[in-house]
Formats: C-alpha cells, sequence, structure tokens
C-alpha cells in the first residue's frame, strides 16, 4: 500500500495474482454494504454500486465465473443487510449461463441532511 502523486487514500498495488488491490476492494465494498441500514430501492442502488466497483476491480483477463465464486464465498458468512443481499444476487447472477445483460444502474444523487440531520442524530 502507498500513497502516491499526491492522492489521498492509499493506493493498493497487486497484493494477489490476478490484480492490482482486488482483495483490499472486495473487503472495502462488503464492509461498505455490510453497516448500510439503507432499504428497499435505496439498498438496491447501493448492492449495486457495490458490484460495479467490484467488477471495475477485476483484471481485463480475470476469469468472471471464478471471481464470482471466490467473492461469493467470502460474503457469505456477512450480516443480511439488503444491499448486501442485492451484491450476493448480483455474483449468482453473472454466474448463470447462458449469460444475461444485467440490469445495473448507478444510485441517483440524494441530500443526506447535512448539519441539520447530524444534530437531530445526537
Amino acid at each position: 500500500m502507498d500513497d502516491i502523486g499526491g492522492r489521498h487514500g492509499p493506493v493498493f498495488r497487486d497484493e494477489v495474482p490476478g490484480g492490482a488491490g482486488l482483495p483490499a476492494m472486495l473487503e472495502m465494498v462488503l464492509m461498505r454494504l455490510a453497516a448500510c441500514p439503507e432499504t428497499g430501492a435505496r439498498a438496491r442502488e447501493l448492492g449495486q454500486l457495490g458490484f460495479m466497483q467490484w467488477l471495475g476491480s477485476l483484471p481485463g483477463r480475470a476469469d468472471l465465473p471464478a471471481a464470482a465464486r471466490a467473492a461469493e464465498a467470502q460474503a457469505a458468512p456477512g450480516p443480511a443487510t439488503a444491499a448486501l443481499d442485492e451484491f450476493r444476487r448480483l455474483l449468482v447472477q453473472i454466474r448463470a449461463m447462458p449469460p444475461r445483460p444485467l440490469d445495473l444502474a448507478l444510485p441517483r444523487p440524494c441530500r443526506r441532511g447535512g448539519a441539520r440531520a447530524r444534530r437531530l442524530r445526537l
């Protein structure tokens, strides 16, 4: 892990054969989704975003079914949040044969309440 080029935050190097930062990205995605209190459509959007982040971290010539199985095994013991369930569902779906396009969309921007919401939580 290095901090290079004036970027904020860590830059992960090849940690395992097969890709730069692959285990770290999957762990980060799983931690975020496990801590996600959202439900319904927002949880679905966040689960899809986590899936796209994980998918984007894979190297170009990765064995997608094998990577999905490995990610599914790592995600299995996690808590049952709606966002994590969506991530798991997409992992199962990409291994289905014959392959089909996935219905993925980026989350819609939403306001979280700013300072007023933080004060109300106290």
